[in-house]
């Protein structure tokens, strides 16, 4: 039991943003899909509206689940809220113009687009917040 929980404790970074990405990645589709799928708004545009909702929710998560970043005063939240919007604008920017290129302009499947790059968007993202967001001092 002392193992397991020392492996738990040294990999809770990778572990819990497994988790809340995953979760982060529902909602991201319970957004995006309706909006393609039922009410026919564009790839790109409906990644925008899902990209927005799902980085407030990744945000509200990733602080205090993931990062361990407890501090709720404006000093830390502000600094941390603009490198994780803008580590984010990143990604959603690669993801709406693969999608725009790929299913808009190309007419591919954009069900299964939107899966395989949402995997390289949590992938990218972890990489940002790890390194540039959430630093251990």
């Amino acid at each position: 039991m002392k193992k397991l929980r020392e492996l738990i404790e040294k990999y809770w970074d990778i572990l819990s943003y497994i988790f809340f990405g995953g979760l982060t990645t529902v909602v991201n589709w319970l957004v995006y899909y309706p909006l393609t799928n039922v009410l026919g708004v564009d790839a790109y545009v409906s990644n925008i509206i899902a990209w927005a909702v799902s980085v407030a929710f990744a945000f509200l998560t990733n602080k205090p689940f993931v990062f361990r970043s407890h501090d709720w005063s404006a000093s830390v939240v502000v600094p941390e809220l603009v490198k994780f919007v803008g580590t984010r604008v990143g990604s959603g920017f690669l993801e709406t113009a693969l999608l725009f290129l790929f299913v808009d302009l190309m007419q591919w499947d954009g069900n299964i687009l939107k899966i395989v790059f949402s995997v390289l968007v949590v992938i990218i993202n972890y990489v940002g917040s790890k390194l540039l967001v959430f630093r251990k001092k």
